[in-house]
């Protein structure tokens, strides 16, 4: 294949992704498959010789579209979103295109300043505070895991990296119950370990409580131990909490810790000034992290960390050797040195594109429309007899359940199976619950409805 043939294949991919949009309603949302059933499709082995693209491409049509879940799919109601909406689709492909390395300011100079600039733009449109900088990270995984080991090495004077935890007194992480496992796995990876990760108690409202923070970290102090940082949850994936972010940032400044906001969903309803005081005080966070890539529309992969101060990050995470020097440009942005991985993706592109094509307030627009039929759709549940929501709306995500877990249980799976929409669990207070979150970029309002419809059909069953 050459770039000619990349044309005229492109061109057809072009043709059918256009078809496969249109027709996506009228999919299962989730494949109905058994595991291996795609696997056993495929040959054992790689072919020796070249094949033609029109078979490879035919393979393509019969096999893969009927084995995907279809994450663009407008019913698509579980997780959380990974949209991916036109112009971000477009972007990729020109990024793909051009398969520049990032690493490096020299290596791709407009990588690099267009996500200076779109650091700048999302930091204004969430409405924080001048002074935070940051960059674009693949997911908010990656993202926790850099301020966690940057918590690592400010607390043992950027020691870690050189000498190795051994010998030096235990290092705690603070954290609510209510924040993503992408928290458990940073401690692990960063050599902190799951016991030292300390989750704090919850008030009524499922928000860290900062004076069992507060406890803690002296509990933790008088016995020799030595706080590190403190991660909070701005929208959380189970119900959706928040933590009393403006109270728990200034118990952990008194303790001089630095403070993680892990808003990796909830933080593109920032655009939306109505929503802000649902992380009231979050200005006064060392690191930030929310996911364009999952409400805003910027196709995955997309995480924007903010940060007050980049210096200990880069310090943490920053190697320069000489092959990786620009010469006469010592002090210059290789947003390498503030992340994990050394290459890196055009990610920027995708945004800015996202971000012109649509508007701020047409996104704000989508938002709104999304709490709203959230509350429409929650409120035609509670008409159903056996349906108990179990958390109310947190912007666009609740729980119900019926009465006991295991009618919870076969529903979710019934509804699953149906294929008209998709849902999701978890467990809350010690119940097996259904999650519903609306976040879809091309949903309307009457595909949210059929949420109800559908547990209606299925209970009356």
């Amino acid at each position: 294949m050459n770039h000619d043939d990349l044309n005229h294949w492109s061109k057809r991919a072009a043709d059918w992704a256009t078809a496969y949009h249109k027709g996506l309603r009228d999919r299962p949302v989730r494949a109905a498959l058994v595991p291996g059933a795609i696997a056993a499709q495929l040959p054992a082995t790689a072919p020796e010789a070249p094949e033609p693209m029109e078979a490879i491409f035919a393979d393509f049509e019969a096999i893969v579209p009927e084995g995907m879940t279809h994450w663009q799919h407008p019913r698509f109601f579980a997780y959380f979103p990974a949209n991916a909406s036109p112009a971000s689709m477009l972007a990729e492909q020109l990024a793909n295109a051009m398969a520049c390395q990032g690493m490096l300011w020299q290596t791709s100079p407009a990588a690099t300043e267009i996500e200076q600039v779109m650091i700048g733009w999302m930091r204004e449109a969430l409405g924080l505070p001048e002074g935070f900088t940051g960059t674009i990270h693949d997911s908010a995984t990656t993202a926790t895991l850099s301020a966690i080991l940057t918590m690592r090495e400010q607390a043992t004077a950027f020691q870690g990296n050189i000498k190795g935890l051994n010998g030096m007194a235990p290092l705690r992480i603070y954290a609510s119950a209510q924040t993503h496992s992408s928290v458990d796995k940073a401690v692990r990876v960063a050599g902190i370990g799951q016991d030292n990760l300390v989750k704090i108690p919850t008030d009524a409202s499922f928000s860290m409580r900062p004076e069992a923070l507060r406890a803690a970290i002296e509990a933790d102090q008088a016995a020799g131990l030595l706080p590190a940082g403190v991660v909070l949850c701005a929208g959380g994936t189970s119900i959706g909490a928040f933590d009393r972010i403006a109270e728990c940032i200034a118990v952990a400044k008194a303790y001089g810790l630095p403070v993680h906001v892990d808003a990796a969903w909830a933080g593109s309803a920032m655009i939306c000034p109505e929503c802000r005081h649902m992380w009231q005080g979050v200005e006064g966070a060392d690191s930030i992290v929310f996911n364009p890539h999952k409400w805003l529309g910027v196709q995955f992969d997309c995480a924007i960390q903010f940060l007050r101060d980049p210096g200990p990050q880069v310090r943490t995470l920053g190697l320069r050797p000489s092959y990786l020097e620009t010469a006469g440009r010592e002090e210059i942005v290789n947003f390498n040195e503030w992340t994990v991985p050394l290459g890196r993706r055009f990610r920027a592109l995708k945004l800015w594109f996202t971000l012109r094509a649509y508007g701020l307030e047409a996104l704000r627009g989508r938002m709104r429309n999304h709490v709203q039929w959230a509350q429409d759709s929650m409120e035609e549940l509670t008409k159903i007899p056996q349906v108990r929501i179990t958390t109310q709306p947190i912007l666009s995500l609740y729980t119900f359940a019926l009465e006991d877990d295991a009618a919870t249980e076969n529903l979710l799976n019934r509804i699953n199976d149906d294929g008209r929409i998709y849902l999701t669990q978890t467990r809350h207070e010690g119940r097996y619950v259904i999650r519903v979150q609306i976040g879809q970029f091309d949903c309307t309002r009457a595909d949210v409805m059929m949420i109800p419809q559908i547990v209606a059909e299925l209970i009356g069953q």
